[in-house]
């Protein structure tokens, strides 16, 4: 298959991979990492994944994986919208799985979400297993892109659907010029103060310039050879809601 050359931006400088040090970044503000999406998207990133979860709601979801799933965010607002027979939730970081277990019992939906630990580039399940495999902002993190989006490809069944949700860059004035000034300045200041690390929101700001956004990125979902691909940005731009079939 084509290898697709992206731009690897890491959170560290290391000489470790980009895998390791994006598993170590997340480890450490897991305790913050809810809040801060909550606080520094002003409650967006709620609406976001809401909106993102009608565009597929035409499809079935008896079987779903939630790839890069973090503190299970997505997977408890698709456990509510779809009734799934069952979600598996997967993420690297184990102190993210931690936090999204407990809020999953805490809704009563630990019998449907089950989190597991693995790498989303090389996805511990068989081939045609799920109806639909989703990820909201995790897809930028992968060390490499094609890798990752041909593994959420393998394991999806014909006839199913990918839905990625991930940050974009806004077109138009002045939202470009005020987005880039706030992921660049603003949100890393506050996400330092509050999180403790240092670089975790410089990285959000670095990963999401280089992240290919639009048509773009469905050229790359074409290339791996999902079909039907299309994109809706929300909020001006600011994010946008990819989807596709097998």
């Amino acid at each position: 298959m084509t290898q697709f050359k992206h731009d690897i931006v890491t959170p560290y400088q290391s000489e470790e991979g980009k895998k390791h040090q994006v598993t170590s970044m997340f480890d450490s503000i897991a305790r913050s990492y809810d809040f801060l999406n909550h606080f520094l998207s002003l409650g967006s990133d709620i609406l976001w994944r809401k909106i993102a979860l009608n565009k597929i709601a035409s499809y079935h979801h008896k079987q779903i994986l939630d790839v890069a799933t973090g503190t299970g965010d997505l997977a408890l607002e698709a456990c509510k919208k779809f009734s799934p027979e069952h979600i598996f939730a997967l993420d690297i970081a184990v102190k993210m799985l931690e936090i999204g277990k407990s809020k999953a019992k805490k809704a009563g939906k630990d019998k449907i979400i089950e989190f597991v630990a693995g790498d989303s580039e090389d996805l511990q399940f068989e081939d045609h297993r799920f109806d639909t495999v989703m990820s909201s902002f995790g897809v930028r993190n992968f060390e490499n892109l094609d890798k990752g989006l041909s593994e959420m490809y393998r394991v999806l069944k014909p006839g199913g659907v990918i839905m990625v949700l991930e940050f974009s860059r806004p077109r138009v004035f002045p939202i470009k010029q005020l987005y880039s000034f706030y992921f660049k300045y603003i949100l890393p200041m506050i996400g330092k103060w509050i999180s403790k690390d240092n670089k975790a929101y410089h990285y959000l700001y670095e990963s999401s310039s280089a992240f290919p956004c639009f048509e773009e990125f469905l050229a790359v979902l074409n290339k791996i050879g999902f079909k039907n691909s299309r994109y809706y940005a929300l909020s001006f731009g600011i994010c946008s809601v990819y989807v596709a079939e097998k």
